[in-house]
């Protein structure tokens, strides 16, 4: 899918659509037979809008907020690559505030198998891998999981078209998504897909006991490269906790020319 979470809303999707036209998916979301192979649908055309845009680069501010409205605001870096045949590659680079300025998450996704992450911490100067089994962890003090921060690659999920429904007054498609990775923090997620651009609006996340737990929101979608569509701002609520997350998207840049070589292991411990 395109552009749910936090590296994901830099475009990191799987090239597993590219072998058909937009079309083709368009007529499979018109002839589905059910609701399964139109949700599957949809979810392929969204794939297939954001497909080449090669690499990218973005600064994030990124705002927590506690039940008691106390904020604290984090600056990082984000570095993103598309990966031919597989989960894309990504990385996050703190810059401030003292205490996590110079941690450093990487991300290799998958499209079948676990996702592997690692995470520079410079308080014990030390790489260390985080497990694929804790992937419902907070992603570094925020209601974003780990596993949120993974690109979204078609085949972790499976699809349910619910309904068309109108979300902020555009037209969209409302899915359910199932994980199919065991260890998911989640159940399932329903999702708003506007029906012009194939962004996603809207994600309501319900946990292990199929409990609302969570809802995503991003808007102000901008578009790059005449065809690429980014949102400046997201929004999580933790509905079980009263936490939110604020996250701000500037400076977006594309055609960086980034290697595999930029997203390995070595390359985070010569970051250091």
């Amino acid at each position: 899918m395109k552009r749910l979470f936090l590296l994901t809303l830099l475009g990191l999707l799987p090239l597993t659509t590219t072998a058909v036209t937009e079309q083709e998916l368009a007529d499979a979301i018109a002839n589905a037979s059910n609701a399964e192979e139109k949700g599957l649908a949809i979810a392929k055309m969204a794939d297939y809008r954001d497909t080449g845009w090669i690499d990218s680069e973005a600064q994030l501010v990124m705002t927590l907020r506690n039940r008691r409205r106390d904020e604290t605001v984090r600056k990082l870096r984000v570095k993103t690559m598309e990966v031919e045949g597989d989960g894309d590659k990504g990385m996050s680079i703190f810059e401030t505030p003292p205490d996590v300025k110079g941690t450093i998450v990487l991300t290799w996704s998958h499209a079948t198998i676990p996702d592997q992450q690692w995470i520079y911490l410079p308080a014990l100067k030390r790489v260390k891998r985080i497990s694929s089994r804790n992937k419902s962890g907070p992603f570094m003090g925020s209601e974003f999981a780990y596993e949120d921060i993974a690109s979204q690659e078609l085949d972790k999920y499976t699809y349910r078209y619910l309904k068309d429904d109108f979300y902020k007054g555009m037209d969209c498609y409302k899915l359910e998504r199932r994980p199919t990775y065991k260890y998911s923090g989640y159940t399932r997620q329903v999702v708003w897909i506007d029906k012009t651009h194939f962004n996603f609006h809207k994600i309501i996340f319900y946990d292990r006991k199929n409990a609302k737990l969570k809802r995503l929101t991003s808007e102000d979608y901008r578009q790059y490269l005449g065809k690429y569509w980014r949102a400046d701002k997201m929004r999580m609520r933790n509905y079980q906790t009263g936490k939110r997350t604020r996250l701000d998207w500037n400076d977006y840049q594309f055609g960086k020319g980034f290697t595999v070589r930029d997203f390995t292991k070595d390359a985070l411990e010569r970051m250091r």
